[in-house]
């Protein structure tokens, strides 16, 4: 994950094209798969909306 993500950071998600705040950087584990992210990324569209989990935080763009 690039050093400059932090809690409220906007960003740019190219793997989905969405941008958003992070909300949350933190241990997930998916309810589908048990799979368990050490550092896994929240974000929510600036203004609301449903959050996502990022598939791949080091491909995160400034935005």
């Amino acid at each position: 994950m690039p050093g400059w993500v932090s809690e409220g950071t906007r960003i740019r998600d190219p793997l989905n094209g969405r941008t958003g705040i992070v909300q949350f950087i933190g241990e997930f584990e998916d309810p589908k798969t048990r799979v368990v992210m050490q550092n896994a990324v929240f974000v929510r569209p600036e203004g609301g909306g449903v959050e996502w989990v990022v598939e791949d935080p080091s491909s995160l763009e400034r935005d």
